[in-house]
């Protein structure tokens, strides 16, 4: 019975195809665009997810003060107030994982005929920790490197690419600032940061042989900023007002007066941002759903005027002995072929716009089962209950008032 059913609705539909091709429009175009929204949705989300995995978790940066001249308040950073005693005392601290003072600069690195300005960081072995940092080829530098100021470095992927190509840059020497270092590993990629900087056109360096022989330093044992990872997400409320309270105390800033560092939340910085993307990928979702709602609206309105024309036949089929039930299922199998037709064909101009898009303008996109699922079971429930509506009132038509209906 429901394979003579569905013949039949296949028919009514093929009688009307103009109508019908339109009326299925309504339901591609809105799973399509869900999907395509999802998927750019996400991919943003994952983009966002994967730099603040990259960064290392549960971070604090600390950062040097700023200082006044002439009524002139310099940024922050621009007085070397913090030390290398600091981050050592910060990392006695309980709760407080691994710390890392740095010093940053910029330097031409040369090799052979190939040279490249970059980024320099003077720093510890315990950098690779607190960013949860892993080495593609040789080793780390140690506390060894960084006691006798050795002219030793780690360079990043960027880096590598653009003085060596293909070849292995592991115990090779490069010249920084006309100065020969000696390279000990290579690290592995990190990609992106949340600002958009290339955290892999980097070069680490021992923090002593960056203050003794590279950059130099106004005031011995300086750096420009700490980084420091607490044990666990659920300390870092405790560890953040443990270093504020530790610095002020040694600095000797008195009760009341501004702090000549700051501490900042590089995590919370990163949950912000993910909350970020996560909104805006739910807010693309809910856009798109709107033409899901007029998709199935579309199929109510030519499912009615299909009753309405078609309300002798009814009148027809109820006489010869159809039921009420049989005339529900009949107008109700129309529109779930619509439906399923239409979310079909809307899959796959969807996923294939997304892929589109992700090639032609490099944009991150990410297509997933639970999305395509979501978008056609939501579209076909819509466009079924849409189509309930009209089939019902078809079914409590009276034989005799759609008989007589001209």
């Amino acid at each position: 019975m429901i394979g003579a059913m569905l013949s039949e609705a296949w028919m009514a539909m093929g009688a009307n195809r103009l109508r019908t091709i339109l009326t299925m429009l309504g339901m591609v175009i809105g799973v399509c665009a869900v999907i395509l929204m999802l998927a750019v949705g996400q991919g943003a989300q994952q983009q966002v997810q994967a730099s603040i995995a990259s960064m290392g978790s549960n971070l604090f940066i600390i950062l040097s003060g700023s200082t006044t001249s002439g009524g002139v308040r310099m940024g922050g950073g621009a007085t070397p107030t913090l030390t290398l005693a600091d981050a050592q005392a910060i990392e006695e601290l309980p709760s407080v994982f691994a710390v890392a003072p740095s010093s940053p600069g910029t330097a031409q690195l040369v090799y052979g005929p190939n040279n490249w300005s970059t980024q320099v960081i003077g720093t510890l072995p315990s950098f690779l920790t607190v960013r949860d940092w892993r080495l593609s080829a040789g080793f780390p530098f140690t506390d060894s490197d960084v006691r006798s100021a050795t002219r030793v470095a780690l360079l990043g992927q960027t880096v590598v690419r653009n003085l060596f190509g293909d070849e292995d840059p592991v115990g090779k020497t490069i010249r920084i600032r006309n100065s020969p270092y000696v390279i000990l590993g290579v690290l592995g990629a990190k990609g992106q940061s949340l600002d958009g900087r290339d955290q892999d056109d980097t070069v680490l360096v021992p923090v002593t042989t960056a203050q003794r022989k590279l950059f130099g330093t106004q005031f011995a044992g300086t750096v420009r900023f700490i980084m420091a990872q607490a044990e666990s997400a659920e300390v870092m409320s405790a560890v953040e007002k443990s270093i504020n309270e530790l610095l002020r105390q040694r600095h000797r800033i008195r009760e009341g007066a501004e702090n000549d560092f700051s501490v900042r939340n590089l995590t919370a910085m990163a949950n912000t941002a993910a909350e970020t993307a996560q909104v805006m990928s739910m807010m693309l979702g809910a856009i798109a759903s709107v033409s899901l709602l007029v998709g199935g609206i579309g199929i109510m309105n030519i499912m009615l005027v299909s009753v309405t024309e078609r309300t002798r036949e009814i009148g027809i089929r109820m006489a010869i002995g159809a039921r009420g039930k049989d005339i529900l299922l009949q107008f109700l199998l129309e529109a779930i072929i619509i439906s399923v037709i239409g979310c079909l064909i809307g899959v796959l101009l969807g996923v294939g716009g997304a892929l589109a898009v992700s090639k032609a303008s490099g944009m991150a996109v990410l297509i997933t089962m639970a999305s395509i699922v979501t978008a056609f079971v939501v579209a076909a429930t819509v466009g079924i209950f849409f189509g309930w509506y009209p089939a019902r009132k078809a079914s409590l038509l009276r034989p005799i008032d759609a008989l007589r209906f001209q």
